[in-house]
């Protein structure tokens, strides 16, 4: 925490240079036919920009003055950053002194934005955006079948159905790098956290191109030690006496445990998970009742496959990518790849 002393000793006042940038759109981005300016070329007046301000200002400290301002925390902020809440307060105060500019308040209940930090907000945020537009433009430059790209999953279906095909897809293509982060969260590809997406439920981002590329059949499974001890289920009876496990509820996955609690709602949940994995570990081990993939559960010696009464349950798997990027060569031919793949895998993925 800063000494009170360092608020009063803090200037609340810009250089004009830095102010024309931030509260006039910043036009440094663009050139006067409107075409983007070459990536090398943004860093070189980045640097003048902070040179003529006296300061060694770069775009990732405002970045992080913009994170904690909307995510209200320095906690939140790191997490939204991929770092540390000590690294994000540690550089936001080296920034806060560098500048002689008081942006947040702090006190024992967190941080709040001063009033010129409130005025910054639509100024940097419109940088934000010049900046994510330029990034997915040299993103999207034609650089044939080679390059990075960023895949995001979820759970089992990136764990046990993307990954192999993902790799596949390396081999033929050794000169893309595909990094695949499988997580509940549902990254924000217009702001390019991700450059592809593969998961379930639709995507909220206007500015993206998406389909349907997969469907999920799921089943009800217990163990046969589960049988001896409990019994059968009776779903006329609403399963009461059971035992079942559970999903948190994640976009995507809240119909998944409407259909569980619609065949037993008088099952006792003995356990609310955020996998599949481990709602499978529960039901091989007896402890429960399970709702899973038939593609993961069928054919395990451990698993009995119920017949619930009513329709089945499947859930369909969608592919996202932001619009700029969908006909760049190595993220077209990724897209064609991993729809042949998962149609491969029709028989596996949704069993008659």
């Amino acid at each position: 925490m800063r000494s009170a002393s360092y608020g009063a000793a803090a200037s609340d006042q810009l250089g004009p240079r830095f102010e024309q940038i931030l509260i006039s759109g910043n036009p440094l981005l663009r050139r006067a036919n409107g075409s983007y300016i070459p990536q090398k070329r943004i860093y070189l007046i980045r640097d003048r920009i902070a040179s003529s301000w006296g300061c060694a200002m770069v775009w990732d400290d405002l970045k992080i003055v913009l994170a904690v301002a909307t995510h209200g925390s320095l906690s939140a902020a790191a997490r939204h950053l991929g770092s540390s809440q000590p690294t994000i307060s540690r550089r936001l105060d080296a920034f806060e002194a560098q500048t002689g500019v008081r942006l947040f308040d702090r006190s024992p209940t967190g941080l709040s934005l001063t009033p010129l930090c409130r005025a910054l907000l639509d100024g940097l945020n419109r940088i934000d955006e010049e900046v994510l537009e330029v990034e997915r433009r040299l993103a999207a430059r034609d650089t044939g079948l080679q390059g990075p790209i960023t895949v995001t999953s979820v759970d089992w279906l990136g764990d046990y159905v993307l990954a192999p095909i993902l790799a596949r897809f390396t081999v033929s293509h050794p000169l893309v790098d595909i990094q695949l982060i499988n997580d509940g969260r549902h990254y924000n590809l217009s702001r390019r956290e991700a450059d592809l997406a593969v998961r379930f439920g639709s995507f909220s981002q206007e500015d993206l191109y998406e389909r349907k590329v997969a469907e999920i059949h799921y089943g009800l499974y217990v163990s046969p030690k589960y049988l001896a001890e409990c019994g059968h289920p009776d779903f006329s009876t609403s399963c009461s006496g059971h035992r079942v496990v559970t999903l948190q509820e994640l976009p995507g996955r809240a119909t998944l445990g409407a259909w569980l609690q619609r065949l037993a709602p008088e099952a006792r949940p003995v356990l609310r998970a955020n996998t599949m994995w481990a709602q499978m570990s529960v039901a091989e081990n007896g402890a429960a009742i399970a709702a899973l993939p038939r593609a993961l559960a069928d054919g395990r010696p451990s698993l009995i496959r119920l017949e619930p009464p009513g329709p089945q349950f499947i859930l369909p798997v969608r592919l996202g990518v932001h619009a700029s990027l969908r006909s760049t060569p190595r993220v077209r031919a990724l897209i064609d790849f991993i729809v042949d793949g998962l149609g491969e895998q029709t028989v596996v993925l949704n069993p008659a």
